[in-house]
């Protein structure tokens, strides 16, 4: 099944404690739908200025990615400048230039507007909605994603986008702004109380934690010796998480575990370079071996239901 994802392509300016590149690809529907190509057909609803180069456009089709809908208007591209310190699990935006991005207004081509699958990467709440008013047939799935700025500046707008979700994906801090709560399982209970089937909290360098009213399931990040740049590896993560369901069309409990792994797998290859540069040149030999790799991290002999052993004469 296909996948229609609406969001940002952009320039990023990125440095990190040992290396720093001044332009490389970038964007949330960027990330997402390299990784989720992998699984499944993705269409980008987006925009880009003159500037956009025409190889960067050309890496895109070549993954099979359906850029019908990413139009070209006058002016520059959307830029971000970030860096990152000794914690590479936050960026620090120094400059954003949104440029023709500020106008950006998605209109989804006639063929996009019953997508199977649908991800709402991180963009202002209003035009979230406005997405979703365009669509002839509700998705299988409605995956969004959001941002400090949308949670502090258009919460009533976010609410709205919250409820119509099916899954929300977030990362740690985030949720705990939207929220006000603390405690991690407090704030993704709060979440799903407000709409959505599935929250999925991603963490970096700690993995991602998936909930529904009746299950949690936990995953791990890949380890990795070293990590050069983690800029889009939660959009990477749900690149690969919605892709692999695509892929399936299987939503059951059991398949969304397997999906958090294989976002797990795929955010894996982004953060080993700048930009998507590991992430366009993975193989499919590789991410299988990384999966087996995963399996072999997560899985330990033992019977949940079977009783530990204890000493007898300690406790009662």
């Amino acid at each position: 099944m296909s996948i229609l994802v609406v969001g940002s392509v952009a320039y990023d300016a990125v440095s990190t404690p040992t290396a720093s590149l001044k332009q490389s690809l970038g964007g949330s529907a960027t990330f997402f739908s390299l990784a989720a190509s992998y699984f499944a057909p993705v269409s980008v609803v987006g925009v880009v200025g003159e500037d956009f180069r025409w190889e960067d456009l050309h890496m895109l089709e070549e993954h099979g990615i359906d850029t019908g809908g990413l139009v070209k208007r006058p002016g520059k591209t959307f830029r971000w400048v970030g860096e990152y310190g000794q914690d590479m699990n936050e960026a620090h935006t120094l400059d954003t230039q949104l440029n023709v991005f500020a106008n950006f207004k998605p209109v989804l081509p006639a063929a996009a507007r019953k997508p199977p699958f649908l991800f709402l990467a991180n963009i202002d709440p209003d035009l979230q909605q406005a997405v979703l008013g365009q669509l002839q047939d509700r998705p299988r799935l409605v995956g969004g994603d959001t941002m400090n700025f949308w949670i502090q500046g258009k919460g009533d707008s976010l609410a709205k986008v919250i409820g119509a979700v099916g899954t929300l994906l977030i990362n740690e801090g985030e949720i705990r702004l939207l929220t006000g709560e603390p405690n991690l399982v407090k704030a993704a209970r709060q979440v799903l109380r407000q709409g959505p089937g599935m929250v999925v909290v991603k963490r970096g360098e700690y993995g991602a934690i998936c909930f529904t009213k009746d299950d949690v399931f936990a995953t791990p990040a890949y380890p990795l010796e070293t990590v050069v740049d983690p800029t889009g590896a939660g959009d990477t993560f749900a690149g690969g998480f919605m892709g692999y369901l695509a892929a399936t069309g299987d939503l059951s409990i059991a398949s969304v575990r397997r999906a958090m792994i294989v976002g797990s797998v795929m955010a894996s290859f982004t953060v080993e370079d700048f930009g998507p540069a590991r992430l366009q040149s993975a193989t499919a030999q590789e991410i299988q071996e990384r999966y087996r790799e995963f399996w072999k991290l997560t899985y330990f002999d033992g019977n949940g239901e079977r009783p530990l052993p204890r000493r007898t004469s300690v406790g009662a």
